[in-house]
């Protein structure tokens, strides 16, 4: 999905700082940082975990996604780099990236090497950064909409209790107050039934509440469920907007997570219109919220009669 940069004019210069996490994929790479260079952010962080040493020729790829963003930077910027020696994984290697980030920076944008932007992307976080800067109800700004055109209003954005990674915006004292990669308080919530109080079906309750035990016990190396149970914790929502501004283009075999189909990856994104008209109501929407939940934590008939022919043939 290319990025067409006559599409858009923005609406102001970009004064944010983005933090781009790479690893070893030149093609999603080049795409994204084809966007970032054309945002021209004035300060601009990469992060960059270390080749594993069970994958033969690794090494040589990571340092090819390393040189190739380095020595694209054509525009006036100031540029840090955190580049890993040795490999840290995703959980570890990507939330002290971010936590590194916002010991330098008070608030700004962070975009991982498979989250296609569009332009408008920038200035959308930009604003409401801005906007909500002292607003501790707000916790992050997405770019993600995950809707498929349904929306409530016209307003240029949504409150969530979600928070949707694949391009996103935050601040300094919310990360260091809410992020913990420990989950070190999962255990009370868990013990004492509080999916409940998060969820409106036991589908979502259940869903979360598995994908969260399996983090805190090390079963999955990933960062970003910590940062979603963080928020909730905090009773903090996100700013989702009506169109959906990012594509995944990461889906496939040499991705970290996202190695099968979804409905989800390469989804088409749209321009947001400024001036942004802002809602009214400051709360999460409680019907969206469940439109995507539903979609993601109850399977479908298929995959209930997939998963029974695979305990029935693997008995």
């Amino acid at each position: 999905m290319p990025v067409n940069p006559t599409t858009f004019t923005p609406p102001n210069p970009l004064n944010t700082a983005v933090l781009f996490l790479v690893f070893n994929r030149l093609d999603t790479t080049k795409q994204v940082f084809e966007a970032i260079r054309l945002a021209k952010p004035p300060r601009l962080y990469i992060a960059c975990d270390g080749a594993r040493a069970t994958r033969v020729g690794e090494e040589a790829t990571v340092q090819t996604v390393r040189d190739y963003v380095k020595s694209h930077i054509d525009w006036e910027c100031e540029v840090q780099t955190l580049f890993r020696e040795q490999n840290l994984g995703c959980k570890v290697a990507v939330s002290r990236a971010i936590s590194w980030f916002f010991e330098n920076e008070e608030m700004g944008i962070v975009l991982e090497d498979d989250c296609l932007p569009d332009p408008s992307f920038f200035y959308f976080c930009q604003e409401l950064l801005e906007r909500y800067f002292h607003d501790q109800r707000i916790g992050m700004i997405s770019g993600d909409n995950f809707q498929f055109g349904h929306k409530i209003n016209n307003d240029s954005y949504y409150f969530s209790n979600n928070n949707h990674i694949w391009g996103w915006a935050t601040w300094r004292d919310r990360w260091q107050n809410d992020y913990d990669v420990a989950l070190k308080h999962w255990p009370q919530i868990r013990d004492e039934g509080r999916m409940a109080d998060w969820f409106g079906s036991k589908a979502e309750q259940d869903s979360f509440a598995d994908t969260l035990e399996k983090v805190y016990q090390g079963k999955i190396d990933t960062w970003d469920f910590q940062w979603h149970f963080g928020s909730r914790l905090n009773g903090r929502i996100a700013a989702m907007p009506n169109i959906n501004l990012i594509s995944n283009i990461g889906f496939g075999e040499e991705a970290t997570h996202t190695t099968g189909g979804s409905v989800l990856a390469d989804m088409e994104v749209g321009e947001i219109r400024f001036p942004l008209q802002h809602p009214v109501a400051m709360f999460a929407s409680i019907k969206l919220d469940s439109t995507f939940n539903n979609r993601i934590s109850q399977p479908t008939l298929i995959h209930r009669i997939k998963n029974k022919f695979n305990k029935i043939f693997s008995t």
